[in-house]
């Protein structure tokens, strides 16, 4: 993948770039893939549920609503969701098991971390726009994460 500025470069007409300073978690630092969306504020269940699915070398978008109450997902649901063909996670909300999670085969950007876990209520949505850092996350739509941050693109880019 090149790097999100000579992207950004090439198609800064057609692309977005998501204003939150992410952290860079897993092992991986550059992804990008299609999206698909979770929304889910302090409770990880629709999360992990699309994490078990066939990734397809996609990248989750997860809107935790930028809650610093819990983590959303930590080691077991890393090596899940690299298990699965999962190229990464963005998540606005927390981690949690941040130095098994680096050795992972996966790429997670999150806000930081935390050693509560979170609920287990079933509460949230998928696969409906999510929004953040003033980017709109469409299901479908192609996002590319590198160490200088997110690019969204409305479908897959040349790169």
């Amino acid at each position: 993948m090149r790097p999100t500025t000579d992207l950004y470069d090439d198609y800064e007409d057609s692309v977005q770039t998501c204003s939150i300073q992410f952290r860079d978690f897993g092992s991986k630092t550059r992804f990008s893939g299609p999206v698909r969306t979770v929304a889910c504020l302090n409770d990880n269940v629709l999360f992990r549920t699309l994490l078990g699915e066939p990734g397809n070398g996609g990248v989750i978008v997860v809107d935790g609503g930028g809650s610093m109450d819990c983590a959303l997902m930590g080691d077991m649901l890393a090596a899940r969701g690299a298990a699965n063909g999962w190229s990464g996670v963005i998540i606005f909300g927390l981690i949690r098991d941040s130095i098994d999670i680096s050795k992972i085969d996966i790429g997670v950007k999150a806000l930081g971390v935390n050693p509560a876990k979170s609920k287990k209520d079933g509460e949230g949505s998928v696969d409906e726009p999510v929004e953040f850092g003033g980017v709109r996350f469409e299901p479908g739509a192609w996002v590319y994460c590198d160490e200088d941050g997110v690019l969204v693109a409305a479908q897959q880019l040349d790169t």
